[in-house]
């Protein structure tokens, strides 16, 4: 049994549906701020929630990192254990499997809050996610009775089999396989899984292997099969407390009943899963980098060269502010996108579709957004980590001071849930596909904005009105993207998709867009709720980073055109590119040093 340390959903939490677009139609339709869920939606029980979490890393975790890093046998699986006793594990699981039935955003709440656990939030996560999910929603009622609420618990901890050592993010390359015993009885697994996360003490694992050598397939095997049996322990570079090791499975039974899904439908359940793993991802990844970034503060304010601290300097301010004004944007662009799956959620389940397939459902709209969400956050952390380290100077580089933890646990975040190339060809290709298909509306958008291009420029009055720049600048950047990506689909056509510097150029703007448009909503909600004054730091931040993303959309669009037009066609192309990321002179180092100043002043990332 767990107990009810966290709040029940109020009944108001049950299903509320906001009105919301389809997924990658914000960059040809505009998103409305007051229909847009940010952070300081939160309510009453969700704050607590995310200070639970804040409290069990400070009473649990942070105390014993040494000890978790060295591995100690039956510490990990223990922590998982407490973290279950405390409700921290089964936040959204449905109540008649032990959860506490609450919705999407206090689950993305939980993988913030414990996202600065270093190696148990990488622990914890899994087993949440991966390692409980997929049973969750494509496991038969049996199957669900039996594994969902030991797994609720904490009792039994849970993994997931799918890397192998030659197939990474080609999934379906998989060689592990399975054959259907003489008797009928169990399927016969042989192969291997690498990299697997909680692999050396979980008690029950999602795996997938080849029925008859094609036939892609989920199985659930649990420790103490026949046949089963895993490697040592990895030395890896970082997140050293994280149990990863190889699954061997020789003749392996596994019981038909443990059949996980359709047989054949495999990639249905990894796809899936992946979706919600990718923003669950980036919201570790943010809750880690709030918590790097207080390390940074604290320590600028402390460590003091030439007679002064050196958070005085400018140099340290600027590197202070850059990381508040990233983590700033990703966490607008995580919940406005956790909002939008909630939301489609509670419709799909209006519509009558089971809560399980409901939320696949809404993850499977904004696969793209979750894609995203999780290149962005994890490099977001890396670029916070490193500053970090910069601040910390020589120290930095030392073991005794645990920012060179979080370095080292950072990296690995490009490489999970599909690496950060393959996340970012996915956004293009999803976005592409859904054009394709009739979902999105793009061709219409793109001559019109070719045409736009052909037009003289109305030079008219500008428009009035809070952000009324930064509003159109937004909309321009949209055209941009419009612009490049239309001209290399004419240009290129089938032949596009072998184009990866093209497509990483385009996905770049399109993300690029997406957390500045993200960034400004939750700018425009706040500042109408609170007051110009009162946002005057979040409007530095906002209008910082689009001043800096205008630079990095033009540089990624050129580099595109330049590699697929040429003559007068670029030149135009440049033209117009030129037009949509021009944007008005800002001082950015006063307002960097505007929000560093906050940050200094209260000792810790402030926003």
């Amino acid at each position: 049994m767990i107990n009810d340390s966290i709040p029940q959903p109020a009944a108001a939490d049950a299903i509320v549906i906001r009105k919301t677009l389809n997924g990658g139609e914000w960059i040809i339709k505009p998103s409305n701020p007051f229909d847009t869920f940010i952070p300081e939606d939160f309510d009453e029980e969700q704050k607590m929630v995310m200070d639970m979490c804040h409290q069990f890393l400070a009473a649990e975790i942070e105390p014993i990192l040494n000890r978790i890093d060295a591995l100690e046998p039956g510490l990990m699986p223990s922590l998982i254990e407490k973290a279950g006793e405390q409700g921290l594990l089964s936040t959204s699981l449905p109540e008649e499997y032990g959860g506490l039935g609450s919705n999407f955003i206090a689950a993305t709440i939980v993988s913030e809050g414990l996202g600065a656990g270093y190696s148990f939030s990488v622990a914890v996560s899994a087993h949440t996610g991966i390692g409980t999910l997929p049973i969750l929603y494509f496991g038969t009622e049996a199957q669900k009775q039996k594994y969902i609420p030991k797994l609720a618990s904490g009792e039994w901890k849970g993994s997931y089999g799918l890397t192998e050592p030659n197939s990474g993010s080609d999934a379906l390359g998989a060689k592990t396989s399975a054959k259907l015993s003489e008797d009928g009885k169990h399927y016969i697994l042989n192969g291997q899984k690498c990299w697997i996360t909680n692999g050396g003490f979980a008690d029950v694992y999602t795996v997938f292997a080849k029925i008859d050598g094609d036939k892609f397939t989920g199985f659930i095997v649990e420790r103490g099969f026949e046949g089963f049996s895993q490697g040592s322990e990895e030395h890896k570079m970082g997140i050293k407390g994280s149990s990863t090791v190889q699954l061997y499975f020789q003749d392996c039974k596994v019981p038909v009943e443990n059949v996980l899904g359709e047989i054949g439908r495999g990639h249905v359940i990894a796809f899936n899963i992946l979706n919600i793993g990718r923003l669950k991802l980036a919201a570790a990844t943010i809750g880690s980098a709030k918590r790097v970034a207080d390390i940074a503060v604290k320590y600028a304010n402390t460590r003091e060269q030439f007679n002064m601290p050196i958070a005085k300097f400018g140099a340290i301010r600027h590197k202070l502010a850059e990381m508040a004004i990233r983590i700033w944007v990703a966490e607008s662009a995580l919940y406005r996108t956790a909002g939008w799956i909630n939301a489609k959620e509670a419709e799909l389940q209006t519509g009558g579709m089971e809560s399980g397939k409901a939320l696949l459902g809404g993850a499977e709209e904004f696969a793209i957004e979750c894609a995203m969400l999780k290149v962005f956050g994890s490099e977001v952390l890396d670029f916070v980590t490193d500053e970090a380290v910069q601040i910390h100077g020589g120290n930095g580089f030392s073991d005794e001071y645990v920012v060179s933890k979080a370095y080292r646990d950072s990296r690995i975040n490009r490489i999970f849930e599909g690496t950060n190339e393959i996340n970012r060809l996915l956004t293009v290709d999803m976005l592409l596909k859904r054009a394709m298909k009739g979902k999105l509306d793009l061709m219409t958008a793109a001559m019109s904005v070719q045409k736009e291009l052909m037009s003289i420029p109305d030079f008219g009055s500008e428009e009035e009105g809070l952000f009324a720049k930064e509003i159109k600048y937004i909309a321009n950047f949209k055209k941009a993207i419009l612009l490049v990506a239309g001209a290399a689909v004419q240009k290129l056509m089938m032949q596009l998709d072998k184009e990866q510097e093209i497509l990483m150029n385009i996905a770049d703007m399109i993300m690029e867009t997406f957390h500045a448009e993200s960034a400004l909503l939750r700018l425009q909600k706040l500042a109408d709720k609170e007051g110009v004054e009162a946002t005057a730091l979040q409007t530095d931040i906002v209008k910082t980073y689009i001043y800096d993303a205008a630079d990095q959309i033009n540089k990624a669009g050129k580099d595109a055109l330049n590699s697929f037009a040429e003559g007068d066609e670029l030149q135009m192309m440049h033209i117009g590119l030129k037009r949509f990321t021009k944007v008005e002179p800002f001082n950015t180092k006063d307002a960097r040093r505007r929000i560093a100043a906050k940050m200094i002043g209260e000792n810790k990332y402030a926003f």
